[in-house]
């Protein structure tokens, strides 16, 4: 008997926190919900019990996949942590997927702009396209003053901040990517840190 595919799933970038537990190409179990900038404290805990109601341990993943941002810093790096230490310690297999292409998912339109508030009227945003039911990206991610990047944009386009992911349409996308190194994954920021700015 072959044994299935087991993948787990995590995004942290925005204020929602997504988990998801997929098996044999199916969703089995998923974790969609709004913190209150507490994803360091209930993340654990939402893996925890969601591996426990499949009865399944860490050691029993074949796949990671992390949304590698952009986003917040602080939510960033909380699901690449994590992912790195599962792993690393598991010797698990890591893909990462953009947060932005996880919140595109969520939409059924042709074409979607999601976006992250990155504050003072500037967001990070990328341009996606859905043609026959396969996810692809048409613009990188990037941080732009909101107004300026949709004036670029003169289609019909689904502008959209938050989604509970429809993750079969990232597993069948070509917006993955293999982390052929665990100790090299970073988050992607797109801009510098506060620290950063201060030490220039």
């Amino acid at each position: 008997m072959n044994q299935l595919l087991k993948k787990l799933v995590i995004d942290t970038a925005t204020k929602h926190i997504y988990l998801s537990l997929v098996i044999d190409g199916l969703e089995k179990q998923s974790i969609y919900q709004e913190g209150i900038n507490n994803h360091s404290v209930t993340i654990i805990p939402l893996l925890d019990r969601m591996l426990n109601e499949e009865n399944i341990g860490l050691k029993d993943l074949d796949e990671i996949i992390v949304g590698i941002g952009p986003g917040s810093y602080t939510g960033v790096r909380i699901g690449v942590t994590v992912a790195k230490m599962i792993g690393y310690l598991n010797d698990i297999k890591v893909y990462t997927i953009s947060s932005l292409a996880l919140i595109a998912s969520s939409s059924d339109n042709e074409y979607i702009l999601p976006y992250i508030d990155a504050r003072r009227g500037n967001a990070f945003m990328a341009m996606f396209k859905q043609c026959d039911g396969m996810l692809q990206r048409i613009e990188e991610d990037c941080l732009e003053k909101i107004e300026d990047y949709r004036e670029k944009h003169q289609i019909d386009y689904d502008f959209i901040t938050d989604g509970k992911p429809k993750i079969q349409k990232i597993l069948t996308s070509k917006l993955l990517e293999e982390v052929s190194n665990i100790h090299e994954l970073k988050p992607n920021y797109l801009r510098i840190t506060e620290a950063e700015r201060n030490l220039k």
